[in-house]
């Protein structure tokens, strides 16, 4: 299948996704949004970078900010820094292979969001440039260390099927239900989900139940 203009999502959204549906919708099809400490860090730590010149060291030349897009898979986006690492021995690779490198503001995560926000720009580079992309980097804030990642089967194949639910669930148009889990404390969108309020399972029928009952 290949996505026209108009129906491309942010690769960004992958990542909401794979954090919880929920929030998802609530930024794609409801175009809700509300920052925190944790979103502010990462909202500046991204223009910085996506500020910064082109520029060169020794056998990689660097460039921040590029736009990405992949019609097969529906995604457009930008990245934050892609590394152009010189080729000296491969004669089947081009010149100059990209590295792709994201940036995120906190530490390494348990789940699959990160690895599948960076591998979805690798697959937009490779529709782009036409070539294969191997590997690429998460850089982390708070342990300002590097996360190397390996685009293999396995993690292309998690990408490609994310990009499916998500297309999926924004054609839908429904926003699930909220289900609130420790990682809902620190959400953005706390305030706007009510999780613990909207998502609780004690209906109106057995809360007036227990109040009759007390009388």
């Amino acid at each position: 299948m290949i996505f026209n203009e108009d129906d491309l999502l942010p690769v960004s959204a992958l990542s909401h996704l794979l954090f919880c549906e929920r929030r998802a919708a609530l930024i794609h099809i409801e175009q809700a949004w509300a920052e925190n400490l944790f979103t502010s860090e990462g909202r500046i730590m991204h223009e910085h970078v996506h500020a910064a010149d082109k520029e060169s060291r020794g056998k990689i030349r660097i460039e921040y900010g590029m736009p990405l897009r992949s019609l097969r898979l529906g995604l457009i986006g930008k990245a934050d820094v892609i590394e152009y690492h010189r080729n000296m021995e491969n004669t089947t690779m081009p010149p100059w292979i990209p590295f792709p490198v994201e940036y995120k503001r906190g530490r390494p995560k348990k789940y699959d969001s990160d690895r599948v926000q960076l591998c979805a720009q690798a697959l937009c580079l490779e529709e782009m440039l036409g070539h294969a992309i191997c590997n690429g980097a998460l850089f982390y804030g708070k342990t300002r260390r590097r996360v190397d990642v390996v685009f293999d089967s396995t993690l292309r194949k998690l990408t490609e099927e994310t990009a499916i639910r998500l297309h999926a669930l924004v054609g839908s148009g429904l926003t699930p239900k909220p289900v609130y889990a420790k990682k809902c404390d620190s959400c953005s969108l706390a305030g706007i989900c009510l999780p613990k309020n909207v998502g609780n399972k004690k209906s109106a029928k057995k809360y007036l139940d227990n109040m009759i009952d007390c009388l």
